[in-house]
């Protein structure tokens, strides 16, 4: 057995203004917004999957944005999402492609994906 674990921990989401993003994720994912801010620039959002979305101000600049998606949020329904999302304003990268995922950006413009698996 190794001393690393085979398990992700959390997720690095760099961001400009950790307020403002805590916010905005908050409100996507249905949570209220009262998760910590440490240190003045750090934010973890637990996960139901043991995984933390962790926003982070001290590692944003234009060089560090997601041009990929680095994970995708879950979904049981692809359409609803889609249409949760296009009420929230976000700006879209794709329409759902396959019936399965689509892209769109978050405030700062990182690329994130909604799957439904």
């Amino acid at each position: 057995m190794s001393i690393i674990s085979s398990k992700v921990g959390a997720i690095f989401i760099p961001v400009s203004n950790i307020l403002h993003a805590r916010e905005w994720y908050c409100s996507i994912l249905n949570l209220e917004p009262k998760y910590e801010i440490i240190a003045g620039h750090l934010c973890c959002i637990p996960l139901d999957n043991r995984l933390n979305l962790v926003l982070d101000s001290n590692i944003y600049d234009e060089e560090s944005l997601y041009k990929n998606p680095a994970f995708h949020f879950n979904t049981d329904d692809i359409h609803k999402a889609y249409q949760f999302m296009k009420e929230r304003n976000v700006e879209f990268v794709t329409d759902i492609e396959n019936g399965h995922w689509f892209n769109f950006k978050d405030p700062d413009g990182n690329l994130l994906m909604i799957c439904h698996c």
